[in-house]
């Protein structure tokens, strides 16, 4: 599990194809200190599990349902990416629960700088509308923020300066690509609502 709060931005040092999956090799520093093989780092959003390290460099095995479900599988050698280590029980819940869990790939469509802060526009696929409200949280990249204005179709959020400066999102513009993941606790409540609003089926006709 993690928080959305990104530790620090690493570097995609090497990418292996290997058909149906590809082996991902990233740079960094504050998410190396400590990492173990099998631990998990959240990478855009999107949590992936050490599986080799360097004293410089950590490597993960992507799937093929990854490379499917996220945007992992656009990634370039060399781009920049959001990372997270999982969250220990000590730790301070700073934003909010994050499995790293995609649920769907967004498009940035629109940026309105401010004096302080800035608005951006990302467009999602019309069936995760139902789970964002205003002043919600959503997980952009792996970032978690608060929904300005949940739309059908697309929302808004407001990025500070510490954003703007530490995360993907300083540099997203529109048509950029971005992995979402909606709140977990909104699709449970979806599921366990669901049982309770849904007419029963007919039971089975007893023989005689």
């Amino acid at each position: 599990m993690f928080t959305g709060i990104v530790e620090e931005l690493g570097t995609v040092a090497a990418i292996e194809d290997q058909g149906d999956a590809i082996r991902l090799t990233i740079a960094s520093d504050i998410t190396l200190s400590d990492a173990g093989l099998g631990d998990s780092i959240a990478v855009n959003g999107c949590c992936l599990t050490v599986a080799e390290r360097t004293d410089t460099t950590w490597t993960a095995d992507v799937m093929a349902e990854t490379l499917e479900k996220t945007g992992i599988g656009g990634l370039a050698v060399g781009e920049q990416v959001n990372l997270e280590r999982a969250v220990t029980a000590e730790k301070r819940l700073g934003g909010h629960i994050v499995q790293g869990h995609v649920d769907a790939v967004g498009e940035v469509i629109a940026r309105t700088p401010s004096e302080h802060w800035e608005v951006v526009e990302i467009a999602m696929p019309a069936e995760l509308g139902r789970y964002l409200v205003d002043k919600g949280s959503i997980t952009v990249d792996g970032i978690s923020l608060t929904v300005v204005e949940a739309g059908e179709t697309s929302f808004t959020v407001s990025l500070i300066p510490e954003t703007l400066a530490r995360t993907t999102l300083g540099f997203r513009t529109p048509g950029s690509r971005v992995n979402l993941e909606v709140d977990v606790i909104a699709k449970h409540v979806e599921k366990l609502v669901r049982a309770y609003t849904t007419p029963a089926a007919p039971a089975a006709l007893k023989e005689n």
